[in-house]
């Protein structure tokens, strides 16, 4: 088990459990003058997510490929129930009540989704009309559901890491362009398919002074706190920001503001270093994958982590429309921490099933 272990990308798991120290330290000064369960559970999370990353380390990617099937079906189960089932929270009704822990289906989907197009195109062309016609389809219908949700920000996440693991696995550029002559039309229907709050948030990102305690207000307190932080920041809970509670959702889509504003524009650089290397990583284990398969998962989750991270701080700052992205590791939430050290486990055996095959690789590639 330890020699397994060794093989694993080093400089990855170190970035792992520096971004666990700084989040589990942000996550406290946004709830400690509040609600501190909030932060136990997120210590609980953490946990069971390193154990659980730990664990996938030692699964075969020959055997996860099998399970991709499965858990996208129970995946696409989760988002049929929320409608009826899930609970109601802010107004979107996206989790399922397990007990143990609140299940986001749209979470659950992205990875799933994921996993099962780099397995979908381990073996076939996305060339192929018939099977880029499964793969569209195992797209749309999961993002159709998210959609009603709502949940726009996940849908756009979910959409855009698929097109990305679909071009590198070998879809034709001249259609993709042809796909992007339909963009500003999917754009109108999607517009005029959005809900009244959703719009409210694109047109408050272009003033968010014109609606300053409405609409505004969120992106409005969030760069003030980010402001007030200068180069040092106002040091470790002394946030004023956060802890006379004038930022929303402080513990989740908006705790960047809190590192901002208690860590300075120093602790911002150091997040997002800890991001940079953490991305350019996974793409590196992509390269050295010694399968197509493996070499599809980590483009599609260095993806991810970099949407993640990009529409989170540019709606935190007010570069971006206010969409419900978490920043991974640092904001609160036992779904979507959890789903990402298993795609964390993941990209580390992929590293390792690199390592085992050091100097073997299938011509053609980098991913072949």
């Amino acid at each position: 088990m330890i020699h397994t272990l060794k093989k694993a990308d080093r400089l990855l798991l170190a970035c792992v459990v520096l971004l666990a120290v700084i989040g589990l330290m942000t996550l406290f000064a946004a709830v400690h003058s509040g609600e501190l369960t909030v932060w136990y559970k997120q210590l609980v999370y953490w946990a069971v997510g390193m154990l659980a990353m730990v664990l996938v380390c030692f699964v075969p990617l020959r055997f996860v490929g099998l399970l991709a099937w499965p858990i996208y079906m129970l995946a696409l189960l989760a988002l049929v129930l929320t409608p009826l089932l899930g609970d109601v929270h802010m107004g979107a009704r996206r989790w399922l009540d397990l007990g143990i822990v609140n299940l986001q289906s749209s979470e659950l989907m992205k990875w799933a989704l994921l996993l099962l197009l780099a397995y979908w195109f381990a073996t076939r062309e996305a060339s192929s009309v018939k099977d880029l016609s499964v793969a569209l389809v195992c797209t749309i219908v999961p993002a159709a559901l998210i959609v009603i949700q709502p949940d726009l920000g996940t849908t756009l996440v979910l959409l855009t890491a698929a097109m990305v693991v679909i071009l590198v696995a070998g879809f034709p550029w001249k259609w993709f362009m042809g796909l992007l002559v339909l963009s500003p039309f999917a754009g109108y229907v999607l517009w005029h398919n959005m809900h009244d709050y959703q719009k409210g948030r694109v047109l408050s990102f272009l003033s968010p002074e014109s609606d300053p305690l409405g609409k505004g207000y969120h992106v409005i307190q969030s760069t003030i706190a980010i402001g007030s932080g200068g180069l040092f920041g106002k040091g470790f809970l002394e946030g004023s920001q956060s802890r006379l509670h004038f930022l929303p959702e402080q513990h989740t889509d908006f705790i960047f503001a809190v590192l901002a504003e208690e860590g300075g524009l120093l602790a911002a650089t150091v997040l997002f270093i800890l991001y940079a290397v953490l991305i350019s990583r996974i793409l590196a284990i992509a390269l050295r994958a010694h399968t197509r398969f493996g070499g599809l998962l980590c483009v599609g989750i260095a993806t991810i982590f970099f949407l993640y991270v990009f529409v989170n701080i540019g709606m935190v700052s007010g570069m971006l429309p206010v969409v419900g992205v978490p920043l991974p590791f640092i904001s609160y939430g036992g779904s979507a921490l959890l789903s990402m050290l298993l795609a964390m486990g993941l990209v580390l055996r992929v590293s390792i099933e690199s390592a085992d095959k050091v100097g073997w690789q299938r011509p053609g590639s980098p991913l072949l």
